[in-house]
């Protein structure tokens, strides 16, 4: 991303200094376009981690394990399943356990979270975790940070086929299940 960040400088401040006029030919201006293009890809490239699973936090969260003996927490993308304390929190734990720990994976990272957590899409045996949770109705589609078709899909037929959280009379989303005890932890500290 430095370079995208670097190049975007530098077209400001160069066009900023009235040297537009090298833009005026068809010939330069698709030299332009490409080269702009290509840096705007490599800005968005993905960051790729391959690593062994050894941890699993809970149904959306676990620390692989690089090839450098590094640990990295990962918080699975546009997805949420339910939190501790909430009806299938252990089950959508499990499921993950089942599919990930201790084995390999592919992580494509991205973005970090505030709490210095990598956002990626994990990939054990070429299958997505994230895609998966949502198909067997073990997470919730966190449409705040992830608006694709698919992931919204998937969830429509697990609700559809009542699968797992879906089956409940009343499901509460776990971001909605946060915002409750945040609140009631204010009030017993009042």
């Amino acid at each position: 991303m430095d370079y995208g960040n670097r190049s975007v400088i530098f077209l400001l401040s160069y066009l900023s200094r009235g040297m537009y006029c090298y833009f005026c030919s068809m010939k330069h201006l698709l030299k332009f376009t490409f080269i702009l293009l290509f840096i705007s890809q490599t800005a968005l490239a993905q960051e790729l981690l391959k690593g062994k699973v050894v941890r699993i936090s809970d149904g959306d969260t676990m620390t692989v394990l690089d090839s450098l003996n590094q640990q990295h927490r990962i918080r699975l993308h546009g997805i949420d399943s339910p939190e501790k304390g909430q009806d299938y929190y252990q089950v959508a734990k499990d499921y993950v356990g089942k599919l990930c720990f201790q084995k390999q994976v592919e992580v494509a990272i991205l973005d970090y979270d505030h709490y210095k957590r990598a956002i990626g899409k994990v990939y054990v045996d070429g299958l997505e975790v994230n895609l998966s949770l949502l198909k067997v109705g073990l997470a919730w589609h966190f449409t705040q940070f992830d608006q694709s078709e698919e992931y919204a899909l998937a969830e429509s037929e697990a609700k559809l086929n009542k699968m797992n959280i879906w089956s409940l009379k009343t499901a509460t989303a776990p971001w909605e299940f946060r915002k409750i005890k945040r609140q009631q932890q204010k009030l017993k500290a009042k």
